[in-house]
């Protein structure tokens, strides 16, 4: 009862959605390169696309509210604000690590924080946002 109360806040679906995207990611990664013996940055890099692609359909039909905007444009959207997102990962561990000296793990924690939260609020306000106009008929 009370786990159903907390799955109505998008922010939880979403804090799922990205464990369960970790999970694919980090899964993805290990089988290719210790069955298939595919070399790591090509497996991770396959690991991210399907993540990619996962995390995009479980957002779109389970995180948020059907926008009516076409899924391919929503794509391109989501596509657009992971990619920041890798930037800006790379960017925090870069400040972190060259300029400020610290250990490249406190660099991680703070991407870490940072990221997600980047990441949820495009998705949220930008790419999966209802329109005003149905907003209101819905109240």
């Amino acid at each position: 009862m009370i786990r159903r109360s907390y799955l109505k806040y998008p922010i939880i679906k979403y804090g799922i959605v990205g464990l369960l995207g970790t999970g694919i990611h980090v899964g993805v990664l290990v089988l290719l390169v210790e069955l298939f013996k595919v070399p790591a940055v090509t497996a991770t890099t396959i690991g991210f696309v399907v993540t990619l692609c996962v995390s995009y359909v479980l957002n779109r039909n389970w995180t948020f509210e059907p926008t009516g905007e076409g899924s391919r444009t929503q794509f391109f959207k989501y596509l657009l604000v992971c990619s920041c997102g890798l930037l800006l990962n790379a960017a925090l561990m870069y400040v972190t690590i060259h300029w400020i000296g610290w250990p490249y793990l406190i660099g991680e924690v703070l991407t870490t924080i940072i990221v997600p939260i980047h990441n949820y609020l495009w998705n949220r306000y930008w790419i999966f946002s209802v329109p005003q106009k149905r907003q209101k008929e819905a109240s």
